[in-house]
């Protein structure tokens, strides 16, 4: 009895309480298809051309604008020095390489030349801006078809100055002012004297203009050992040494440099233009399966194929 009553006494146990439900987790998203991104194209080499000075030497250019056209080559970017702007300032404007050779036949000393009292110079220069705008159409260097830089020296603190911008006619006249023989170029309260002083083929300038392959054309005369007792030759010989010696380091930076042999013709001979003509096209021919090999190679470099080391 006593058991029942304490049975009977004991309080009920408590209620087990309801286990709530376990949410189940939360599904997951669908995976997202995989799109495939193609890679992008590379971009092509971008083309510079460096033109060198080299007065009437400078006819052999257009022989090397031929055959690089004629082999799909086209320069991006086109920088001359001295008688490499003339030719760069009328290929940058439109003229095709056919028009250029068209051109030279008509062109002479007298077409570039005004005469002045031997001052500080006994050509004014001109003449030879008037023929640079009369056959660029008047075009301002920024206004070229091509993007197109033309080098001069600053005759006050002897630095290299690249034009881009202006009056393609006087830049080229600047550029092209060889001292003692040209009056300096006034632009903006400073004169300026020919870029073949600081830059004689101006592959560092190509570069500045954004060009990553440069293909430079070295028309300058070698020094000769016969220049004395004559001033004008003997100045055309400081100019000789002196660019020899610049270019060592200049066309280090080229990829490929053209040597267009042009034995025997004078800066100053406007009758040997066909032979210039000729001597570029040869130089030209002669580096073209080189250059195809480098810009194949800047090609397979820029897809992912690995570095390419391109001798220059």
């Amino acid at each position: 009895m006593v058991l029942l009553a304490a049975c009977e006494t004991a309080p009920p146990a408590a209620p087990t309480p309801p286990t709530p439900p376990v949410a189940p987790p939360p599904a997951e998203p669908p995976a997202a298809p995989v799109v495939a991104v193609p890679k992008p194209a590379p971009r092509p080499a971008k083309i510079g051309l460096a033109l060198g000075g080299g007065a009437a030497r400078g006819f052999a250019h257009i022989g090397v604008l031929q055959v690089l056209e004629e082999n799909g080559i086209k320069p991006d970017v086109v920088a001359g020095t001295s008688a490499g702007s003339l030719v760069a300032a009328l290929y940058a404007s439109g003229k095709s390489p056919t028009e250029l050779v068209a051109l030279s036949d008509t062109m002479d000393e007298l077409s570039i030349t005004d005469w002045s009292f031997p001052f500080r110079g006994v050509i004014r220069g001109e003449a030879l801006a008037r023929y640079v705008n009369q056959h660029t159409g008047g075009k301002m260097i920024e206004q070229m078809r091509l993007p197109l830089g033309i080098v001069a020296t600053d005759l006050g603190n002897g630095q290299p100055v690249l034009f881009q911008r202006g009056d393609a006619g006087v830049a080229v006249r600047a550029s092209s002012a060889v001292p003692a023989v040209f009056q300096p170029v006034r632009i903006a309260g400073r004169e300026y004297v020919d870029g073949g002083l600081v830059s004689p083929v101006p592959v560092r300038f190509a570069r500045q203009m954004g060009a990553d392959f440069v293909v430079a054309v070295d028309i300058s005369s070698p020094p000769e050992g016969n220049a004395l007792g004559d001033a004008m030759r003997m100045l055309l010989q400081t100019f000789a040494i002196m660019g020899r010696s610049i270019n060592q380091f200049e066309l280090r930076n080229a990829d490929v440099v053209l040597t267009p042999k042009l034995t025997g013709v004078s800066g100053a001979d406007f009758t040997a233009r066909g032979r210039a003509i000729q001597a570029g096209r040869d130089a030209a021919q002669a580096a073209l399966a080189d250059i195809k090999a480098k810009l194949a190679a800047r090609r397979r470099e820029a897809a992912g194929g690995g570095s390419a080391t391109l001798p220059r």
